[in-house]
């Protein structure tokens, strides 16, 4: 009658190493979860044998309480399939997540992730490559103590994170070999920032940039910058900002023959208007590997005229990798994609409202970081 206790079953760990017990199979664990733990159990520790998308069904359905997980992966050599996952607890309030070697971590709109773990964690993980870290709480402070200098870091997303300016050039200025970057809605990314990132030199990797609405960058600054290193970028985004205007990428759509992304445009309704006819033409015959482009300029803005059927066939010839061109609805969107359907290219034209572009696709582990 002791095994009935309740109070045996508060805390559990089925790791033999650290606790002893063992469950033999997923049946009896199983069994365990629906007998034994139900609403009593409140913390659990899983070896990789037994994290299964059943076991973790079960336990989100017959066990209310449990607040702290722990989900021991370090010495998988194959992770189970995950894609038939229906059901995860819900009242968790710690998740430990045990990894032999981890090369990329995506905590993207966490918001309790501060950033005070990140010096350990690049002690303990010298092959953490991609690091995403969209939209956390991430502090100043913690990422001043970090040894950017010995991280094997190469990708990194701190996008509306609230860094102060500093804190971005101790970063940016000591890892040494970022390709893939982005830092956009930061109010601390300024020209300063971006002048010590390019004179030191640690943006000689990089091939995807990302600055949405970095309003405190200047048009010279970014040019600066992109005269240096454009030819090498395969994905650039510089959206979301009023006064980066289209005469601005004319001036560098020479220097971006490596592009396969680009993103410009605000929906901010702007005091001029955008010459696309002479954009598209610009885009066409400087970026031949174009894959996606995104247009995020409001409808009012485009000014465009009879001759437009000609850049749109120049872009739509030229650009045969051309995948995705997105652009707002309107009268332009109907042109464009008249002008592909009629070239059977039905796909390739789509609305903001139902599609957006993003240099995520340069990620080295996009494909694995794709959820059901």
């Amino acid at each position: 009658m002791v095994a009935y206790d309740t109070r045996l079953w508060k805390h559990v760990s089925l790791r033999p190493e650290v606790s002893g017990l063992h469950v033999g199979s997923l049946e009896s664990l199983l069994a365990l979860i629906s007998i034994r733990f139900g609403p009593s159990l409140r913390y659990i520790e899983l070896p990789i044998e037994l994290i299964t998308h059943t076991v973790l069904h079960e336990l989100a359905n017959k066990c209310p309480n449990l607040t702290h997980m722990l989900l021991d992966f370090s010495t998988a050599m194959q992770l189970h399939d995950f894609s038939e996952l229906q059901g995860f607890p819900t009242k968790l309030k710690y998740l430990c997540i045990c990894l032999s070697e981890l090369e990329c971590l995506a905590v993207n709109y966490c918001a309790k992730v501060t950033g005070s773990t990140l010096k350990v964690l690049f002690h303990r993980n010298r092959r953490l490559r991609c690091l995403l870290m969209n939209g956390t709480s991430l502090q100043s402070e913690y990422l001043m103590q970090v040894d950017w200098e010995k991280c094997t870091l190469q990708e990194l997303d701190i996008t509306a994170t609230d860094l102060s300016s500093e804190a971005l050039t101790e970063m940016l200025t000591r890892i040494p070999g970022l390709r893939f970057l982005s830092a956009g809605q930061l109010n601390g990314f300024n020209d300063a920032v971006l002048k010590s990132w390019m004179e030191i030199g640690n943006a000689r990797s990089l091939v995807a940039l990302d600055l949405d609405s970095s309003d405190n960058l200047t048009d010279d600054a970014l040019y600066k910058f992109l005269s240096k290193h454009g030819h090498q970028l395969h994905g650039l985004c510089l959206s979301g900002m009023t006064h980066i205007t289209d005469s601005l990428w004319q001036s560098v759509l020479p220097i971006l023959n490596n592009a396969k992304i680009l993103v410009m445009g605000t929906p901010e309704r702007l005091a001029g208007n955008v010459l696309i006819d002479q954009l598209m033409d610009g885009i066409a015959n400087n970026c031949p590997k174009l894959e996606r482009l995104e247009l995020r300029w409001d409808p009012e803005n485009l000014r465009f005229s009879d001759k437009s059927q000609k850049a749109i066939d120049t872009l739509r010839v030229k650009c045969l990798l051309l995948k995705c061109l997105c652009i707002s609805d309107g009268r332009y969107y109907e042109i464009v994609k008249a002008n592909f359907e009629r070239a059977d290219r039905i796909t390739v034209v789509r609305t903001l409202t139902n599609c957006r572009v993003s240099n995520y696709y340069l990620l080295s582990n996009y494909k694995d970081l794709i959820f059901n």
